[in-house]
């Protein structure tokens, strides 16, 4: 399903928050934290030309940014959250591909209320939220905001794959471009 990125008011969005959030490892398990990672990927048709992830803060147009790593879950709300100005975004990415991955290789049916949703970073309006908890893979694909002549469109995708590090999944997020 796509969805084009417009506000109530018709018009285009230009920036966008990507937030994810858990309950810690305590609530759940005894045997260690949970550690999970929000990740933008770039691309220029299908090359993949940067990410932007908790040991790469921004992109290096600087148009999209990470807020932060949270290695266990900690507080109400969003835990991580990358934000991306779609005004400033390099003319030659076509996608940026939003990606969650367990880097404690727990899978995502083992976490507690774990999340991660679109929001209108302008006005705070949820755009898309998916519910995590239940799903038997270590990474996540959310979605794509996908290029078109008239702006960016955000397109569902929400498919769980194998993978604890972006730099692990990158290879197989070709599929999700197209």
């Amino acid at each position: 399903m796509s969805i084009e990125l417009r506000d109530d008011t018709g018009m285009r969005i230009g920036y966008l928050d990507m937030a994810l959030g858990w309950d810690p490892a305590r609530q759940w398990f005894q045997e260690g934290e949970i550690d999970l990672n929000a990740a933008a990927l770039l691309f220029r048709g299908d090359q993949l030309t940067d990410v932007v992830y908790h040991e790469q803060l921004m992109s290096q147009d600087g148009s999209v940014r990470h807020h932060g790593d949270s290695v266990t879950g900690e507080g109400k709300g969003d835990n991580e959250v990358i934000t991306v100005d779609l005004t400033r975004v390099s003319p030659e990415v076509s996608t940026v591909l939003f990606l969650v991955t367990c880097y404690s290789g727990h899978t995502f049916a083992d976490i507690g209320n774990a999340f991660c949703r679109l929001v209108d970073g302008a006005s705070g309006t949820e755009i898309t939220r998916y519910d995590l908890s239940g799903v038997p893979a270590s990474g996540v694909v959310m979605g794509a905001v996908v290029r078109t002549s008239g702006g960016w469109d955000f397109r569902t995708i929400n498919e769980g794959i194998e993978a604890q590090h972006p730099v692990e999944a990158a290879p197989y997020l070709g599929r999700y471009l197209g």
